[in-house]
């Protein structure tokens, strides 16, 4: 009797695939505009034409965000539920993988708690506000005006903490890429089709 041979296990990946590769750096170049175009808009004078298409491109982004955070959630949730996230092995001590893990749960929840305080800053506000124009985002909840000052405290809070929590992580992806060369950078970086 002839016996079969196990079914063929796929590599493991030497970086991300593309999907996750793409929507990481979607994901850092907005957070990066958002946070960059709220500080613009602060030092201009209030309904001028340029703080208001910023305030309208921010919101419009933070709704992309949203899409795109969820996307990333759903697809982490495939990739490792069907092995496709299985990366190579890359030697580093316990305390500085700990640190990353952490790190990266921390940036998650601050993009969620974001992206939800801006939504119910804008819904506080009771004014329609639209995605790039082609269509209104439907007012949920009717807040009195002492909430809307409270989630634009909050909203500022959080959007300081992630960029400050997204500097250490950026800071430590140079860490690893230049002083400790092991590779981790090159994971999240875009490789030649077909290449893993």
């Amino acid at each position: 009797m002839q016996k079969h041979s196990a079914l063929p296990t796929s590599p493991l990946r030497h970086r991300y695939d593309g999907l996750t590769i793409a929507l990481h750096w979607a994901t850092a170049l907005i957070v990066i505009f958002m946070f960059a175009s709220a500080q613009i808009w602060e030092r201009l004078e209030h309904s001028t034409p340029l703080r208001e298409g910023l305030q309208s491109v921010h919101i419009s982004l933070g709704i992309l965000l949203a899409v795109i955070i969820i996307g990333r959630l759903l697809w982490r949730l495939f990739t490792v539920s069907t092995g496709r996230s299985k990366q190579q092995p890359i030697a580093m001590p316990t305390l500085l993988k700990a640190a990353s893990h952490l790190t990266h749960l921390v940036l998650y929840l601050l993009l969620i708690a974001q992206i939800v305080l801006g939504f119910l800053f804008r819904w506080s506000q009771a004014e329609p506000f639209y995605f790039f124009g082609l269509f209104p985002i439907p007012d949920i909840f009717d807040f009195d005006s002492i909430m809307t000052s409270t989630f634009g405290m909050l909203h500022n809070y959080v959007a300081w903490a992630l960029i400050i929590v997204a500097g250490v992580h950026a800071l430590a992806a140079l860490f690893h890429h230049y002083v400790l060369r092991d590779g981790v950078l090159r994971r999240m970086w875009p490789g030649k089709p077909g290449t893993h």
